[in-house]
């Protein structure tokens, strides 16, 4: 990996950006924020590319205005990962109860991808971004955690799982088990593959046929599938992030018929 300064030089030039024409866009800068710290003389910014000379937060600015970077990227090639402060910080817990203050712009790249409001459950093929952090669930070199999406058309597990959360997966829990739990929260709940996309929820194994059982309150049907040949489990959800009074609670379409063999036997 290359050093942050040398790493700076190559976008620079790579932009056709002199020193004298980051100097004098500096200059704009620091005129617009009423601040002489936004200025990035040639000297500075010389030590900065040359010497790996840390840059201070108004000169960061200028560098990621400048060079159309991204702040918290240029942050942690200087070993300070401002984006991870949110799962660092859950090994910090206060003693108090406390509102906390949101750690990305308004403006963050779209985790997912796509257009974010997608209708069905899916098996995201990346970690969200940090507004959605998992506290205490180190990385995974091997593929163990994955990650998944409640659509907004699903309403199988509400008010447990409302359209639009986001579940951890982890996929060495793929045995069902369904019996030692005292109430709905500690009920293990599982990511599933089918034929026709996913499920997430409550399931029961029945020799070759496993039972989906939505929550009471959704008034969804249960469903069943063989396996392997319908379904498949990804692994057993972990780690929950879920929204509260959107509008998407009102969608209807996720109310679904009861499959018509639901009740057979599986051959």
């Amino acid at each position: 990996m290359y050093p942050p300064g040398l790493r700076l030089r190559r976008i620079r030039e790579a932009q056709g950006l002199t020193y004298r024409d980051v100097e004098k866009a500096s200059y704009e800068i620091a005129v617009k924020r009423g601040r002489p710290d936004f200025i990035l003389h040639i000297s500075r910014l010389a030590d900065i590319e040359n010497r790996n000379v840390v840059p201070s937060l108004h000169k960061l600015y200028s560098l990621a205005t400048i060079l159309h970077l991204d702040p918290l990227e240029i942050s942690s090639w200087y070993e300070a990962p401002f984006q991870q402060t949110l799962h660092d910080g859950a090994s910090f817990p206060p003693p108090r109860t406390h509102l906390g203050e949101t750690l990305l712009p308004a403006t963050a790249p779209n985790p997912f991808g796509r257009r974010f409001e997608m209708q069905t459950t899916e098996l995201l093929q990346s970690q969200p971004s940090p507004a959605v952090s998992w506290p205490r669930i180190p990385d995974s070199q091997n593929g163990r955690f994955k990650y998944g999406y409640i659509g907004l058309s699903d309403r199988r597990m509400v008010p447990l799982l409302r359209p639009g959360s986001k579940v951890l997966i982890d996929t060495s829990l793929r045995r069902v088990e369904d019996a030692d739990w005292s109430s709905e929260y500690d009920r293990p709940m599982y990511f599933v593959e089918i034929q026709e996309g996913y499920r997430c929820g409550w399931f029961q194994k029945d020799k070759s046929r496993l039972i989906m059982h939505p929550h009471a309150l959704s008034r969804c049907m249960r469903e069943a599938w063989r396996t392997p040949e319908e379904a498949e489990v990804v692994g057993q959800v972990v780690g929950v992030v879920t929204y509260l009074n959107e509008p998407w609670s009102c969608y209807q379409e996720a109310a679904p018929e009861a499959r018509s063999d639901w009740k057979h036997k599986a051959q």
